[in-house]
C-alpha cells in the first residue's frame, strides 16, 4: 500500500525537455493542467501528495522518478545518465528529508535512473539502458541487499527505460509491450499484452486498489476493465512528447 507521493509541477522550461519523439513541442499550459489531473488522480487513490514547485533550471524535473528510488524502507539518490539532468537529484533529496533520515547514493562512474527500476515484492528489476549502466545497477543491487531486497538486471534492446515497456500491476500481472512480450525474465507472471499501436500505455501505475493509466488507449483500457480494475484516466499528451510516462511523474512509498 502506498501512503505518500512526491511530485514536482512542470515549469515553463518543460518545452525544452529531452525527447526522442517526433510528436512536437509540449504546450506548457496543457502540461500544467494534465499534471493537475495527475495529482487529483493520485489523491483519489488514497495517498497524500507532496508537491514541489517548478524548477526552471531543469526542463525534465517534473519527472521526479528518475533522480531517486524510494520504498518504505529506504531512499536511494541516483546519478542520472544524461548531463542535463545531473543536479536534479540534489533538490529531490532535499524534498525527501521530510520522510527519510538516511540516504544511499549511486556515484560515478555508475549511472542509474528510476525509470529503469521496477519493484515487484522484495525484488527489483534494473534495466540496462542508455541512462543506466552496469556499474549503476551493481551499486543499486548492493544497496538494496542491505535493506533486505534482491535485484537483477534486464538488458534493454529497444526501450528508452525499463518501465517504458513493462510494469507490474499487482495480482501477479505485468503489462508488457515490444521486446518484453516474450522476455524470459517475466515468464512467471501473467502477461497483459499492450497492443502495438498503444505501446505508450504500457506505463501504468498501480496505486493501492486502483490503476492510473493514460487516457486515449481504448484497447488496453477494455482489457483492464474486463479484469475488474478500477481505472483513473489521465491525459498525458504533453508529457508523451518528451518521453515521459505516468510513473515518471511521481515517487511512491
Amino acid at each position: 500500500m502506498f501512503k505518500n507521493f512526491v511530485v514536482r509541477r512542470p515549469g515553463k522550461s518543460v518545452v525544452s525537455g529531452q525527447t526522442t519523439s517526433d510528436l512536437g513541442v509540449p504546450v506548457y499550459e496543457k502540461a500544467y493542467k494534465q499534471h493537475e489531473q495527475y495529482i487529483e488522480a493520485c489523491r483519489a487513490c488514497g495517498v497524500e501528495v507532496k508537491i514541489m514547485e517548478p524548477d526552471e533550471e531543469y526542463p525534465d524535473s517534473c519527472f521526479v522518478e528518475d533522480p531517486a528510488v524510494v520504498t518504505d524502507r529506504m531512499a536511494i539518490i541516483t546519478n542520472p545518465g544524461v548531463d542535463t539532468r545531473q543536479g536534479e537529484e540534489i533538490k529531490v533529496k532535499e524534498a525527501l528529508t521530510e520522510f527519510f533520515d538516511d540516504f544511499d547514493h549511486i556515484v560515478s562512474p555508475g549511472h542509474l535512473e528510476g525509470g529503469d527500476v521496477m519493484q515487484i515484492g522484495d525484488h527489483f528489476y534494473i534495466g540496462l539502458s542508455k541512462r543506466t549502466n552496469e556499474e549503476g545497477a551493481r551499486q543499486f543491487i548492493e544497496i538494496v541487499e542491505k535493506h533486505g531486497y534482491t535485484g537483477s538486471v534486464v538488458e534493454l534492446k529497444e526501450m528508452f527505460h525499463l518501465k517504458t515497456g513493462v510494469n507490474f500491476i499487482g495480482d501477479n500481472r505485468v503489462l508488457v509491450a515490444g521486446e518484453f512480450i516474450t522476455h524470459p525474465d517475466f515468464e512467471k507472471f501473467e502477461k497483459i499484452t499492450v497492443p502495438e499501436d498503444e505501446m505508450y500505455a504500457a506505463n501504468c501505475v498501480r496505486v493501492n486498489d486502483h490503476i492510473i493509466m493514460p487516457a486515449g488507449f481504448p484497447k488496453l483500457q477494455k482489457k483492464l476493465e474486463d479484469l475488474d480494475y478500477d481505472l483513473k484516466l489521465v491525459e498525458m499528451t504533453e508529457f508523451q512528447k518528451i518521453d515521459g510516462g505516468l510513473s515518471c511523474l511521481s515517487l511512491r512509498f
